[in-house]
């Protein structure tokens, strides 16, 4: 911290999120260290947004007493599925009754903003299984969900068996039907759908994605995390654990300076993504001219649409927007 925190040249951070990685597994000491270290070294907004990530088997009523005497006013548990054959297939530590009771144990506690990550397209997974997952979580009473489709990451348990048939991809069709009934479900719950993967009460999108969405700056500490300095300039840790611990300077890293082409590409997917879209206005001209003839073809066929001098997805165009997004790139 005392090294980068330049990077973000001494502004008031908005947001802070513990996690990847598992953060709920640090004993008590560690998070508080980690905390008084953050305070002596940046500012956070007096209503900034703080994330931490838990395992909802680590949720304790002593854990949760714990981090409420930290800045913590946002939990995000990965919960995946609320299915304990699925669960077991994922390698998860949790059941379905402890996810539950995490949720529950949270909100007693005095955590009233609570998102949850599902993942659909699973093994073996019906739509039935899909809609019993996505009413489970919608009826807890949380403020935030994300719901991602299965990928397998290449050396994964799961990766190992898809590749000896043990289990198969789910096919498109049903992933479609799946997404499709998340997005009715999550409409009728009075969610907004203000992210592909991403849904929120009112008040409850997460400020902290949001803004990795709207290229604001960020600092990334911990072995394997990224920056962004707001203009064309990334950073990559390296994801060595031992390497960062042994630093005895600057941790091990790649940078990156983003081309005229690769900034654009970036911005059409990240702006896309979102339900405010594309702001043609923040395109040079000749980004503006090629954006608007790439979308043309899509919003004939009532994928795209333009409002406000945004171009945006529709319902249909939502359901193959890896597709458009790909078309609008250079």
């Amino acid at each position: 911290m005392s090294l980068r925190k330049q990077y973000i040249k001494g502004t008031r951070a908005q947001t802070l999120y513990l996690g990847g990685g598992t953060p709920s597994l640090l004993p008590f000491a560690q998070t508080k260290e980690l905390f008084e270290a953050i305070a002596s070294n940046f500012s956070l907004d007096t209503d900034a947004e703080v994330t931490i990530e838990a395992n909802p088997d680590d949720v304790t009523s002593k854990w949760l007493k714990e981090i409420a005497c930290t800045p913590v006013n946002r939990i995000s548990m990965g919960v995946q599925t609320f299915n304990d054959e699925l669960l077991h297939l994922l390698g998860r530590r949790h059941n379905a009754k402890q996810a539950k009771e995490a949720v529950e144990k949270c909100k007693q506690a005095g955590f009233g903003n609570i998102s949850l990550d599902l993942i659909y397209g699973l093994p073996g997974q019906t739509t039935d299984d899909w809609k019993r997952d996505v009413d489970q979580a919608l009826s807890l009473g949380i403020t935030h969900l994300s719901a991602y489709a299965l990928s397998y990451e290449e050396g994964t348990r799961l990766d190992a068996m898809l590749k000896t048939g043990l289990v198969q991809e789910t096919d498109e069709e049903l992933s479609r039907k799946m997404y499709a009934h998340l997005l009715d479900a999550t409409q009728q719950a009075g969610f907004t759908h203000y992210e592909i993967s991403n849904f929120a009460l009112p008040g409850y999108h997460s400020r902290h994605n949001s803004n990795y969405w709207k290229s604001v700056p960020y600092l990334g500490l911990g072995a394997g995390a990224h920056s962004y300095d707001g203009h064309r300039s990334r950073r990559a840790n390296l994801p060595d654990i031992k390497a960062y611990i042994s630093a005895t300077d600057d941790v091990p890293h790649e940078t990156e300076e983003l081309s005229d082409d690769a900034f654009y590409n970036e911005f059409i997917m990240t702006r896309l993504r979102t339900s405010g879209g594309i702001p043609l206005d923040k395109l040079t001209p000749e980004d503006r001219h090629y954006c608007l003839s790439m979308a043309e073809p899509h919003i004939a066929h009532h994928l795209l649409y333009i409002k406000d001098n945004h171009i945006c997805l529709n319902k249909e165009g939502i359901l193959i927007s890896n597709d458009i997004i790909s078309d609008m790139m250079k």
